[in-house]
């Protein structure tokens, strides 16, 4: 569908995804939802900090294990009944298969969305039935305005439950076996530095991760 025929919020006509996928772009604020297409807000500064920071040390530590891949939004996560735009989304090898060129047609295995007050009740309320419904093992809900960070596993039922972080304050991920995050580090000013994070995490697995990659590029 070319772009001026593109259905407005409010509309009451429906909107097939595929014609959302041809007019929206990499600017586009919006997501899909059972036919008609909700606009949403920019991030504000301290939001886009915390979601590279998590990308970005997420991303490292997938690569550094051979676990999958890491994307960043603006990416498509196409489930039964919505087109969403999760701040961070988590893939594993397993189901790279899903990962198409415009969007993932499925479930990622981890999502993370960092709430603001236009999106809290969406991503507390709305998009935690559609990500559990959808089956998505872990959900993080980050609200930097509070500040809270909330964890979500699903359970043999298929279920979200809350896993609450240890007594030392970090949380253990379940899809990405090694991989901890001390809560602390998202309320710091300035963020640390992901490589960092991640040397505290696994410092001898990002160093023979290093060493494989110079001795690849023969230096």
């Amino acid at each position: 569908m070319a772009q001026g025929a593109m259905h407005q919020p409010g509309d009451r006509a429906h909107i097939t995804y595929e014609d959302f996928l041809d007019w929206a772009d990499e600017d586009t604020l919006a997501e899909w939802v059972d036919g008609q297409v909700i606009m949403t807000s920019p991030a504000n500064r301290r939001h886009q900090d915390i979601a590279r920071f998590l990308l970005m040390t997420l991303s490292t530590f997938v690569d550094v294990h051979s676990l999958g891949t890491v994307i960043g939004a603006p990416f498509q996560m196409k489930l039964p009944r919505s087109g969403r735009e999760p701040d961070v989304l988590y893939i594993a090898t397993t189901h790279l298969d899903r990962l198409q060129e415009t969007h993932l047609a499925g479930p990622a295995d981890l999502v993370v969305e960092i709430a603001s007050p236009e999106s809290s009740h969406r991503d507390r309320v709305v998009k935690f039935d559609e990500y559990q419904e959808a089956g998505i093992p872990e959900y993080w809900l980050v609200d930097p305005d509070i500040p809270s960070a909330d964890y979500y596993q699903l359970d043999a039922r298929g279920h979200y439950h809350l896993v609450v972080p240890d007594s030392d304050g970090m949380y253990r991920s379940r899809v990405l076996p090694g991989f901890w995050l001390r809560v602390a580090w998202l309320w710091q000013q300035p963020l640390p530095d992901p490589v960092r994070a991640v040397l505290q995490i696994d410092r001898d697995a990002y160093a023979r991760y290093l060493q494989e990659q110079l001795r690849q590029e023969g230096l």
